[in-house]
């Protein structure tokens, strides 16, 4: 229930950064402008940025914290009048703000009745700066000349054409054998859906420039040739993927040439040779922290495709949220997968009051899958345990240790968010839930997390200290029960490599492996899978999201690996310092020529290469509640990704990349000139 269909209240907020004689403050104003007296009020906020939990709270009482969503009070006898404002200041933050979108992105009041009130929200100002707020996407605008003739990215191995051809309105495919009769459907469809006005795919006797298409033998499984002549086009594939490739390749050639001919043409003759330097090229959502629905998700492996990536990882669960249908656990997705004021996940990044949220039904999931499919996307989905399972816990809180006492906190604010590996009921469940999955995911590969535990994690379950006191000792497991209530984490992950939560991980994985291997799975996780070297290398598969060293590390002890550094492969990052860009900093932040300039695997030697299986992107949501933010970080970042995963280095060129990205499209449509 809300008092007013319209907000009546608004809140800004303010970040002074910390000067040699003054502390930081984020401070957090509510103005009145309703025409009533406002009094016994709770004032409720939330945004990728969190109120340390030993921040001192000036002007009014923090209340509740939970992970970045805070309850603040004011003073007991404060009637905020009509036309005035209230201001409450936090000095101590988890982490100091850096962009606009770090700050409070959505509040509401709960009043005196219980009731809840909408309050409206101005973007986050840092002290000193009032550069105009960025979203959508950067426009790459199309030179009058430029450094090839023909406009392709990821750019191909070989390029060898001539001549000029007045650009055809669209093309005829004629397709040669179920493969190839498969890749025309699926290209037809692509671009109806991207470019649907455009009218790519159409006969001859609509303006159709012939294409013939065949498989061939003699070429990589992704690999294509492209011949051209003043006849028409032949196209042959070494599967259905390097056909659809290929035909993806001259769609882009005519787009560039219908569309901008003084810049670019379609060529006459001549051929164009390809395949991709890296087998995984892919791009990981997080669905956990914002939702996407099933349409949004479709139009993203359209884009995917359309830049040649061939792997989705799916982050379907993590502590905001819980996202798929499990049949044996409703719970799931019945508690996991909203949040709202009063319910057991409360308003997070950007959720208001009244229940947001939402989940993917399995019929939904094998309609993403079976897309994915015939765009030659394989899709590996990712339930993040043991940590990062506050979700999950509010849904089956029978899976925690009836005895722990106590609370431990990861560097998100979530408190004791880690599955326990010591009860039988974790695996009992996880093994229904992988089975389950399983069923619905032909790639076989099953991401488990095993990112970011805790340092305190189940120091206060007398089960896990008495499995840890039998496998590590005495002291091991004194050491672990001093950690708990410490919060050691409030401005980045904890190390834990060594420790008794790093112990009892590799103990908890080992066995998660061990079910996925009988499965016939092999099981995907972050970096932190390694604590222990207990999984098999044999049947895993790492992602390596913290330095270029650290990955090349891991791949000298054996392990596959796949490289997505955070310091430039996150694209939740920021393209630039500035407080007017949106996005994060944690990590670093990049620019598409940074990305793109980027060697991922600079210094390794020719033995840990053997383990690289290629690359990817990583979009965690925490700042995606405005879908411009989302256009302007993804874009033409993407792109960019692309084209390391696919062109060999020497390939690379980003003038030819900046000149050629304007063409590529964006998933919602929001661009930006600045």
């Amino acid at each position: 229930m809300t008092i007013a269909t319209k907000p009546q209240f608004r809140l800004e907020t303010l970040w002074t950064p910390a000067k040699t004689d003054t502390q930081a403050v984020y401070a957090l104003t509510l103005t009145n402008a309703s025409d009533r007296p406002l009094r016994d009020f709770r004032l409720c906020v939330s945004g990728p940025a969190r109120i340390d939990p030993a921040a001192v709270v000036e002007g009014g009482t923090l209340l509740s914290r939970l992970s970045n969503h805070s309850e603040f009070a004011p003073p007991a006898d404060l009637v905020l009048q009509p036309g005035s404002t209230w201001t409450v200041k936090a000095h101590g933050m988890s982490f100091a703000p850096q962009h606009w979108t770090d700050g409070a992105n959505s509040a509401y009041l709960v009043l005196a009745d219980g009731s809840t009130a909408p309050i409206s929200v101005v973007p986050s100002r840092a002290h000193g700066d009032n550069a105009e707020l960025k979203r959508g996407a950067v426009i790459y605008p199309v030179p009058k000349v430029a450094p090839v003739a023909v406009s392709i990215v990821p750019w191909p191995q070989e390029v060898s054409v001539s001549g000029r051809l007045t650009p055809p309105l669209g093309l005829d495919l004629t397709p040669e054998g179920p493969e190839a009769e498969a890749a025309a459907q699926v290209f037809s469809d692509l671009t109806a859906s991207l470019f649907p006005v455009e009218g790519i795919v159409r006969p001859v006797a609509e303006g159709g420039l012939p294409a013939t298409l065949a498989l061939a033998g003699d070429l990589a499984q992704e690999g294509y040739v492209i011949r051209f002549s003043p006849a028409g086009v032949a196209i042959t594939g070494g599967t259905r993927a390097g056909l659809l490739y290929g035909l993806i390749t001259l769609g882009q050639i005519l787009r560039g040439a219908r569309l901008h001919p003084a810049t670019f043409l379609f060529p006459a003759g001549g051929d164009i040779r390809d395949e991709p330097a890296l087998g995984w090229r892919g791009t990981h959502l997080d669905v956990a922290r914002q939702f996407y629905s099933t349409s949004e998700v479709s139009r993203f492996l359209r884009l995917m495709a359309w830049n040649k990536l061939n792997r989705f990882h799916w982050h379907l669960s993590d502590d905001e949220a819980w996202r798929i249908e499990i049949d044996a656990y409703p719970a799931l997705t019945e508690i996991g997968a909203w949040r709202g004021h009063g319910r057991k996940i409360p308003p997070l990044l950007g959720s208001g009051p009244d229940v947001t949220g939402g989940y993917y039904t399995k019929a939904a999931v094998r309609e993403i899958v079976a897309l994915a499919a015939t765009l030659g996307i394989e899709v590996m989905p990712e339930i993040d345990v043991p940590g990062h399972s506050f979700a999950m816990l509010q849904a089956i809180p029978e899976l925690r240790d009836p005895e722990e006492a106590g609370s431990y906190y990861s560097v998100q604010g979530f408190p004791d968010n880690c599955l326990n590996p010591v009860r039988e009921e974790t695996y009992r469940v996880l093994e229904v839930v992988f089975d389950e999955l399983i069923e619905l995911f032909p790639s076989k590969i099953i991401h488990v997390g095993a990112d970011e535990v805790p340092l305190g994690a189940w120091s206060g379950s007398p089960q896990a200290l008495e499995r840890l006191r039998t496998v590590a000792g005495d002291e091991m497991a004194a050491a672990h029960a001093k950690r708990l209530n410490v919060v050691t984490n409030t401005h980045g992950a904890d190390e834990i490599d060594g420790s008794g939560a790093a112990v009892l991980q590799a103990e908890f994985l080992a066995r998660v492996q061990g079910f996925l291997a009988s499965r016939g799975c092999v099981t995907g996780g972050w970096q932190e899978a390694a604590h222990g070297n207990v999984i098999d290398k044999e049947k895993s598969l790492l992602f390596g999201w913290r330095t270029v060293e650290a990955n090349a590390e891991l791949a000298g002890e054996g392990y596959d690996i796949v490289v997505c550094p955070g310091q430039v492969y996150y694209l939740d990052m920021a393209n630039s310092p500035a407080w007017s860009e949106p996005g994060g900093s944690w990590a670093g932040w990049s620019d598409p020529e940074k990305l793109y300039l980027f060697d991922p695997i600079e210094g390794w030697t020719e033995a840990q290469k053997k383990h690289l299986r290629g690359l990817q992107c990583c979009i965690w949501s925490e700042p995606m509640t405005d879908r411009g933010v989302f256009d302007r970080l993804v874009f033409p970042r993407l792109s960019a990704l692309a084209e390391t995963g696919w062109t060999r280095p020497e390939r690379k060129n980003f003038k030819r990349f900046e000149a050629l990205v304007g063409l590529m499209p964006v998933l919602y449509g929001f661009y930006s000139e600045h």
